[in-house]
């Protein structure tokens, strides 16, 4: 019996089609006779975004990014503070994740509990 493991391919490639943007499908369109409040026009292109560091720095200015662990869920929360107001911006995991958490790592806690107290056995023979 052979025990050949090795991988082969099976077929040839096949290349995806390239999909070509809407400008020509709008060229070939079949003009049609539509009062103006029903046409459609197309979109533009649009302007370009521009990611600037000024922003990002002003915005890194303003708040704070903190970790901590929270020892009732058992698990390290992260935070975005904002920096003038106190308040918490987002944060991960959610707070009812975290109570969810929590109250699942006590019943956890209670059941260990009462599992340790069903094998103590009580020391019935003393002797004086």
């Amino acid at each position: 019996m052979s025990s050949d493991f090795s991988v082969r391919p099976v077929g040839t490639p096949v290349s995806a089609p390239i999909i070509q943007p809407s400008n020509q499908a709008v060229a070939n369109a079949v003009p049609t006779d539509l009062p103006p409040s029903q046409t459609v026009t197309a979109a533009d292109a649009g302007t370009p975004v521009r990611n600037d560091v000024q922003f990002n720095v002003a915005n890194d200015l303003s708040v704070s990014h903190q970790a901590y662990y929270d020892r009732a869920a058992a698990a390290l929360v992260f935070q975005v503070v904002n920096r003038k107001t106190d308040q918490v911006v987002n944060q991960y995991p959610d707070e009812a994740v975290l109570r969810r958490r929590a109250y699942f790592n006590t019943l956890d806690l209670q059941k260990d509990l009462q599992r340790e107290d069903a094998h103590r056995v009580a020391a019935t023979d003393r002797t004086a």
